[in-house]
């Protein structure tokens, strides 16, 4: 088998499992998935990933999720890895946090420049108006002498 073919990424609908009990779903989606990689990837010998197993389990027996997405890896001594593709997914949103943080960053640091550009307007402005006060008192001076 080509390395190509080695691995392969599904979606898979688990909605089979609410047709057993609320006891047994979990266990429903386990064999599921397992039922599912057999099928696709040509092999008996399935063994599912740590981290997949927790994030199936992580709301319950009652509640699995209703679909999940998969990485297979097929080994070489025809043996399938089934793993969870949601890392992939969680490293993509977290380089898009990272870059809305940075335009909120851009936006608070141009919002203070313009205060401070706002602030120099009206210091200006102020000392405009206190320099025309004083040629006015000057002059009302002037014309009282």
């Amino acid at each position: 088998m080509s390395e190509e073919n080695t691995a392969r990424i599904y979606t898979v609908n688990l909605s089979k499992a609410w047709d057993t009990p609320k006891y047994r779903r979990t266990d429903r989606v386990i064999n599921i998935i397992k039922e599912f990689t057999q099928r696709h990837m040509q092999t008996d010998k399935v063994k599912i990933d740590q981290d997949l197993n927790r994030h199936i389990w992580s709301r319950g027996k009652k509640n699995p999720p209703r679909k999940i997405r998969l990485r297979m890896v097929k080994e070489d001594d025809d043996t399938v890895v089934v793993s969870s593709y949601i890392e992939e997914k969680r490293t993509e949103t977290e380089s898009e946090e990272t870059i809305s943080k940075e335009l909120v960053e851009k936006q608070v640091e141009e919002q203070k420049e313009d205060k401070v550009e706002l602030e120099e307007e009206e210091l200006v402005e102020k000392q405009v108006e206190e320099q025309k006060e004083d040629k006015v008192q000057a002059k009302q001076k002037e014309k009282s002498k």
